[in-house]
């Protein structure tokens, strides 16, 4: 359906005006002759000046039709462009994927995950905002993002729960650790190591001291940053970095880095949630992503098993 943004008077005009006849322009817009003469009738009435010269071969413009001739195929010209503007915008939209999570996906796991993606979607556009765990859910509570992937502890209010995972909190260190040669590790170990962790605000942490405080222990961090990213380059033979299995994968699919479970139930409570908004209908290129997320996600979920299983026989 072609849309327009001028009057119908005004629309019947340029037909005439260009066909140069009242019938043929009836016949383009699919309307009775009578219903064009009626729509010039009325455009000239309210201009007080006659548009056309009404003649036996068809309709010849007067001097103040060719300057209304002018200017209305100039509004035409600039309401297609802005039509065309719209309909890209819109395809744009209907290819746009937003995504907030929280910097421990986003160092390592969705990059992979997105590169994926796009190379099944090819005109997708991802939209990433990365943030702490209160700011990815904010952002899909505010509609700024589609879906939100991070870590928690508890449900969260108005937000619908796609996808969740067990995702315990790890001790990461080098393959040549002491503590690397057990299947497990517990917090008591763990505090005589130099730490490398998160800072206070985000989930690792928090559920390290309530359990650090329900046993009684106590602890000096070496290093702490909101960006656990930038830990896993500085881990030593002698460190103990917090974190989960998804946000070292790249180090310990390459060998540098080893994961071991925690004993303490406490640091096992976390979980993996991907989320959008309670209620919404996801747009279809959405969707498909959320689909392909969750797919990732339960793959690494096999290889964590996988690689516990070995390190298991090893041990």
């Amino acid at each position: 359906m072609r849309v327009s943004f001028q009057s119908l008077p005004l629309r019947y005009f340029l037909e005439v005006a260009r066909s140069g006849s009242v019938n043929q322009a009836a016949a383009q817009l699919h309307v009775a002759a009578s219903a064009v003469s009626r729509q010039l009738a009325k455009l000239e009435d309210s201009l007080s000046v006659a548009l056309f010269e009404r003649q036996a071969r068809g309709m010849r413009l007067t001097d103040a039709g060719a300057q209304l001739l002018a200017y209305a195929t100039a509004q035409a010209q600039e309401s297609d462009q802005l039509l065309a503007q719209i309909r890209g915008l819109a395809e744009q939209e209907r290819h746009l994927v937003r995504v907030a999570s929280t910097e421990g996906f986003a160092a390592g796991f969705l990059p992979w995950v997105l590169g994926a993606f796009r190379e099944q979607h090819a005109q997708a556009q991802i939209h990433l905002q990365v943030g702490s765990p209160d700011e990815v859910a904010a952002l899909v509570l505010r509609g700024e993002a589609d879906l939100g992937l991070k870590y928690s502890t508890r449900p969260e209010k108005g937000l619908q729960l796609l996808h969740s995972a067990v995702a315990p909190v790890c001790a990461i260190m080098r393959p040549e650790h002491p503590l690397a040669r057990q299947r497990q590790v517990t917090v008591a170990q763990v505090v005589h190591y130099p730490l490398l962790m998160a800072t206070s605000g985000l989930t690792a942490t928090q559920l390290f001291d309530q359990c650090c405080s329900m046993l009684g222990l106590h602890y000096t961090a070496t290093v702490t940053s909101n960006f656990s990213a930038a830990l896993l380059p500085m881990v030593c033979p002698q460190d103990v970095m917090l974190a989960s299995y998804l946000t070292a994968a790249p180090w310990m699919e390459s060998g540098h880095l080893v994961a071991r479970p925690f004993e303490e139930v406490q640091l096992q409570q976390r979980r993996l949630q991907i989320l959008a908004l309670k209620g919404r209908s996801l747009p279809a290129s959405v969707a498909a992503f959320s689909m392909h997320l969750i797919a990732a996600a339960e793959q690494f979920g096999k290889r964590k098993v996988r690689q516990r299983s070995r390190a298991g026989v090893s041990a």
